[in-house]
């Protein structure tokens, strides 16, 4: 039996997230109906992550297994075809050891988070970035931003509902870059808590609009208590821009 890498890209704004859920049509679904449609078989498509409700990606990674080979541009080709109109894209596709695990043999995922710092409203942005009127301090958040990195208890950034088994996360770098009214939030770490990236932008906005000093971020992670953050940054500001392996 055959397993398939696919890497994606798609805009979150219709979907869920990624998962199955009762309540809308997710990625993955989407997925698992195109992979029918194409050769009739009834597959679970597994993902490196689970994207929230209109986050987007421009690398998501899954891996899936068919009853039989298919040459991996006829599967991506094949997928592409059946998933419109839904704004998901196959990348690639590439045929994988029986091993492979789209979510376990990652080495590290990357996200970024746009914020386009404007009065005026967003016309091609419009889902895809979070609009802040008010001026923020670009430069504050990035130095604001290097107290994060390293091995952390991120419980402040963690949300109520996590699943995972330890608070205990490895930031590996957090880099903040404004050109002109976009400022852009990189993050890469090994994996990340349920939506610990958007609550690190929020707290960081806090630290951008001056209503908090940068040292604020150093407590407010020292602190272990949810309460202590900022906000969560809209969904729509986020990509999962990279799965390495």
């Amino acid at each position: 039996m055959p397993r398939y890498k696919l890497t994606l890209e798609y805009d979150g704004t219709e979907f869920v997230g990624w998962q199955w859920q009762d309540n809308g049509f997710s990625v993955q679904q989407a997925l698992e109906q195109a992979v029918t449609a194409f050769c009739g078989e009834t597959v679970r498509v597994h993902g490196a992550g689970r994207t929230d409700a209109g986050v987007h990606a421009l690398g998501q990674a899954c891996h899936l297994d068919l009853a039989r080979d298919a040459a991996p541009e006829k599967l991506r080709d094949a997928m592409n075809a059946h998933l419109r109109p839904h704004r998901i894209s196959v990348l690639t596709a590439q045929e994988v050891a029986a091993d492979f695990d789209a979510r376990r043999s990652a080495t590290a995922r990357i996200y970024h988070y746009r914020i386009v710092n404007r009065r005026t409203p967003l016309a091609l942005d419009l889902n895809r970035a979070w609009q802040i009127s008010r001026t923020l301090d670009g430069e504050a958040m990035a130095r604001a931003a290097e107290r994060l990195i390293g091995h952390h208890d991120f419980t402040s950034f963690r949300a109520a509902a996590c699943q995972a088994p330890s608070p205990m996360k490895t930031l590996e770098s957090f880099d903040v870059t404004h050109r002109e009214a976009e400022i852009c939030l990189t993050a890469r770490a090994g994996s990340f808590l349920h939506h610990q990236m958007r609550a690190m932008v929020g707290s960081l906005v806090m630290v951008g609009e001056g209503r908090w000093p940068e040292a604020e971020i150093s407590d407010v992670l020292a602190a272990c208590d949810r309460s202590r953050a900022g906000p969560n940054a809209p969904p729509w500001g986020l990509y999962l821009e990279a799965v390495l392996y």
